[in-house]
């Protein structure tokens, strides 16, 4: 009983909390529609990938080396480089190639896409031969045509004759396998999500509950096949057929895509809906090689130097507002759900 009784003022307090939240946020929707107009620039933030792990070294061996040998490991050090500077003059000033690393965070709408695009269309501007280009992406997928441009941004770089790998180190399913397969070569983590090479739609329908209630719900076309299923009005066996040739067709779609940037993939073999952990994913060909993002990187920093780039759009206060409410709102429901939740987890 007492479990009970501080699980429900739990309750009814995070109940309390989120209803405060909801209003305060219609607030900002309300104020940021005034400025829907407005455009917010932004800028590129890139950062030398080799610096941060040379100084992450050094910072333990200062902790975890004897005075001494700190000496000697300093000093080693200083005349590897200065062995590397001379070299380099010997090569007439010729500058190391580079590897970019971009990041891309897949939601529905493959609302990145505007990043991506703005990092692309700078890498671009700035290629030499030898550069090269890992994008690590994580996304399960969402909107058609928000992935199929998000594919075609990193086809940009493929057009452009930069080799181009794509790291995944959680999950690159449905439109995120889009983007992907683009890529000259995929790498993932041992139980990354890979495939779900499908098509997928649904909606709920209202239309018994507006007829037990006496509301009639009136929707006007032009044209045939203008709207086929609709949420409100009755559905017929016509509309649903027309519908899902539509999402077979799209299917049809997807699976020449993938074909067509990995012709070495048996595709009616995989593009069955399924999803595949990382080294399952290798066997069936859909990655090239099982590697996280952090070891790639590691292996590039000897060779090359390694810059991260994002593009980062100027946000209004209302914006930073909201990120906030939403990371709140996102605690809230967590810490609900593990109070509440006797599901197994892993």
């Amino acid at each position: 009983m007492h479990y009970i009784f501080e699980y429900g003022l739990f309750l009814a307090q995070a109940v309390t909390l989120v209803g405060a939240v909801l209003i305060l946020v219609a607030g900002i929707v309300a104020i940021g529609q005034r400025n829907r107009t407005e455009q917010h620039e932004g800028h590129l933030e890139i950062r030398k990938l080799n610096d941060k792990y040379r100084h992450i070294g050094e910072s333990i061996e200062a902790v975890a080396c004897e005075e001494e040998e700190l000496k000697q490991r300093r000093k080693a050090r200083r005349k590897e480089e200065k062995q590397k500077a001379k070299a380099r003059k010997g090569e007439e000033g010729k500058s190391r190639p580079r590897l970019f690393v971009l990041g891309f965070d897949g939601d529905m709408k493959a609302s990145a896409t505007d990043n991506l695009r703005e990092e692309i269309t700078a890498i671009l501007g700035q290629a030499q031969t030898g550069d090269e280009i890992l994008v690590r992406l994580e996304s399960p997928g969402g909107l058609v045509h928000g992935y199929g441009l998000a594919a075609s941004q990193l086809r940009r770089i493929r057009d452009a004759g930069i080799p181009l790998t794509v790291a995944v180190d959680k999950v690159a399913a449905s439109g995120g396998y889009m983007m992907a397969c683009v890529a000259d070569r995929i790498i993932a983590a041992p139980f990354a999500v890979i495939g779900s090479i499908g098509v997928l739609a649904q909606l709920p329908n209202f239309h018994r509950l507006l007829q037990k209630h006496d509301i009639d719900f009136e929707l006007f076309t032009a044209g045939e096949y203008k709207r086929t299923i609709t949420m409100f009005g009755e559905n017929t066996d016509k509309g649903r057929a027309k519908f899902v040739q539509e999402l077979e067709d799209t299917h049809v779609l997807f699976k020449e895509f993938v074909s067509a940037n990995r012709p070495a993939l048996d595709v009616a073999a995989v593009a069955t809906g399924e999803i595949w952990y990382g080294s399952q994913a290798l066997d069936n060909g859909l990655v090239d090689a099982l590697q996280t993002s952090d070891d790639f990187i590691q292996q590039q920093l000897k060779e090359r130097d390694v810059f991260d780039l994002r593009f980062v759009h100027k946000k209004n206060w209302q914006e930073k507002l909201g990120l906030a409410t939403e990371s709140a709102l996102e605690r809230t429901f967590l810490k609900i759900w593990q109070q509440g939740s006797d599901r197994p987890r892993l």
